[in-house]
């Protein structure tokens, strides 16, 4: 790629789009830093009850990344030459890959007993709805068909959201 495309690409990837991946980011590195605000504890088997749904979390995102394969944009906005995925994981949440996110880092803060994990989780929830909603106007911009998939689907949970 040369710079001219290089400038072209960047160029249609709006501040929106650069704050949202910054907050993002900003937050994805703020669950790793080792803070405890509240201790806790919690029962043995419900604590490994945890680690199984951040691995299957975790096993969704995989797939999730997998299945967007070419399409895949760390930005809301979807690439010039990109597909819309509706099967697989796609085929019941429109946002799989914020859906293992949000699940695997709340989980997973409640595995650790950790009170500041648990928050940055929340935070990236807040965080995704937000991207999400954004993401989902650039969608229904970019493929005429995004309005009628967005109708049979879920943002991120079957039968909840």
């Amino acid at each position: 790629m040369h710079n001219g495309q290089f400038n072209t690409i960047m160029q249609k990837i709006s501040i929106k789009d650069k704050l949202f991946v910054t907050i993002q980011i900003i937050l994805l590195i703020a669950y790793l830093i080792p803070i405890k605000l509240i201790n806790f504890e919690l029962n043995f088997y419900f604590k490994y009850f945890c680690l199984a749904v951040v691995v299957f979390a975790f096993i969704e995102m995989l797939i999730a990344l997998f299945q967007l394969n070419k399409s895949l944009t760390e930005f809301p906005t979807p690439k010039e030459n990109g597909i819309l995925i509706t099967n697989g994981v796609y085929k019941y949440i429109r946002h799989p890959i914020y859906t293992g996110i949000i699940i695997s880092t709340l989980f997973f803060g409640v595995y650790n007993t950790n009170s500041w994990e648990i928050l940055i989780s929340m935070l990236l929830f807040i965080l995704f709805y937000f991207k999400s909603n954004y993401e989902e106007l650039m969608l229904e911009k970019h493929y005429t068909n995004y309005k009628e998939y967005k109708k049979k689907t879920y943002k991120f949970f079957p039968l909840i959201l």
